[in-house]
């Protein structure tokens, strides 16, 4: 049955991404705002989200706490979006909780989006399932992103970089102000790496806290495990995702589980086993296949600084495909600066998903060989005919998420 109901959720995109609150709101309260249960820490910004979540989740878990955390996309199933102390919501409660909200929604006439009725299944689920906490990742900007109406004890922006331009704004001054709309009257913790969203963060808050400057940290990697050392006066955190960006990550995570008073060998004990699929994921050490949902300037360029910190620019073969909303020509010059042979694929099933024909002849222009490959299964078949040290798939989440299901 959870196939049919996934399908007529699924269904809901066709009202495309719609920004604003009122339909959230008037479905939330239809449910006497479950969204007020519990204590929310709210992490907006272009990357690292995902990671930023995942590091908070971990910690206050090993502390004794009961946590929720709402991300997205999934990458395989959608029950990823919605977790409790890391265990996936259940098949049975994706449809419990979502013909609860679709009753709703036709009692009221209200045309909701897919991430709103989301959402709002997801906040109903939390206060069921009486967390202690929540860790909710903005679906899209900021402002008026659906889980935007919290009322957070903690705020989070971990960057801003060009994506969804069509949607947020053609410069980083517009892009921060539409992350910084989720600044309340709770502290939010930055970086100040960006003047532009520092400068935004300032403008509308006097209560903020700057990671990066409360505490003097040290990243290194350990190219053996993949893992990220970061050290914070003679202390040692191992974090098992892969990065120098990481280090920014884990002080943003790190700031904020120290303003709610966790010990740090909770910390240390919840980094070493984190698992966030599709960001710089090592699916296989022989051959070495990386999974990365890369899929924007920063993130690509994220992307070609781990490479290049373990291979050399001729070890790698690149599958890639990306979403047509995407700055696909930026990421595609940047991809190319830690690869010369790209697989093109497609992704034209999907919403805003292009034909590998159509990126092969937008992007081919980037790399010294470049092929195309509609199907999925015969792009790896010929990266692995290369015989290079590693193969690396890049580009978009449901690349990724196609690569796993099939492959």
């Amino acid at each position: 049955m959870v196939n049919n109901i996934l399908n007529e959720l699924y269904s809901y995109t066709k009202f495309g991404i719609k920004l604003g609150l009122d339909n959230i709101k008037q479905i939330l309260k239809k449910c006497e705002n479950p969204q007020d249960s519990y204590k929310i820490i709210h992490i907006a910004g272009t990357n690292g989200k995902g990671s930023t979540a995942s590091i908070i989740e971990h910690s206050l878990i090993e502390a004794g706490f009961s946590v929720g955390k709402y991300t997205s996309p999934h990458i395989i199933n959608f029950n990823e979006r919605i977790v409790v102390d890391k265990n996936e919501i259940t098949d049975e409660d994706i449809t419990k909780y979502y013909l609860k909200i679709k009753k709703i929604i036709l009692e009221n006439d209200i045309k909701a989006t897919f991430f709103e009725v989301t959402t709002a299944m997801a906040f109903l689920y939390f206060k069921d399932m009486n967390i202690d906490y929540l860790v909710a990742e903005v679906g899209l900007g900021g402002k008026y992103d659906a889980t935007n109406v919290v009322n957070p004890i903690l705020s989070i922006i971990t960057n801003i970089s060009y994506d969804h331009i069509n949607i947020l704004g053609n410069t980083l001054e517009e892009i921060a102000e539409e992350k910084c709309g989720i600044i309340k009257n709770s502290p939010v913790v930055i970086l100040d790496k960006q003047k532009v969203l520092l400068d935004c963060v300032k403008s509308r808050t006097n209560n903020y806290i700057i990671a990066n400057k409360k505490f003097n940290y040290t990243t290194t990697l350990d190219k053996e495990k993949f893992f990220t050392n970061i050290s914070i006066n003679k202390k040692k955190f191992n974090l098992s995702l892969y990065g120098i960006f990481q280090g920014d990550n884990f002080i943003l995570a790190y700031s904020a589980l120290k303003y709610l008073n966790i010990d740090d060998i909770f910390i240390q004990n919840a980094v070493k086993n984190i698992y966030w699929p599709g960001r710089f994921e090592v699916f296989s050490k022989t051959p070495l296949i990386i999974l990365d949902g890369a899929h924007n300037e920063d993130s690509a360029l994220a992307l070609k600084n781990n490479c290049l910190e373990i291979l050399k620019k001729d070890d790698i073969v690149l599958i890639t495909s990306i979403l047509e909303d995407k700055d696909s020509d930026t990421v595609l010059k940047t991809f190319s600066e830690f690869t010369n042979i790209v697989i093109f694929t497609s992704l034209k099933y999907y919403y805003r998903g292009l034909s590998a024909k159509d990126l092969y002849n937008k992007g081919k222009k980037h790399f010294k060989f470049s092929n195309y490959k509609e199907d999925i299964q015969e792009a790896f078949n010929l990266a692995k005919k290369f015989n290079k040290k590693a193969i690396v798939i890049a580009g978009s989440f449901y690349l990724i998420s196609e690569f796993k299901k099939n492959i």
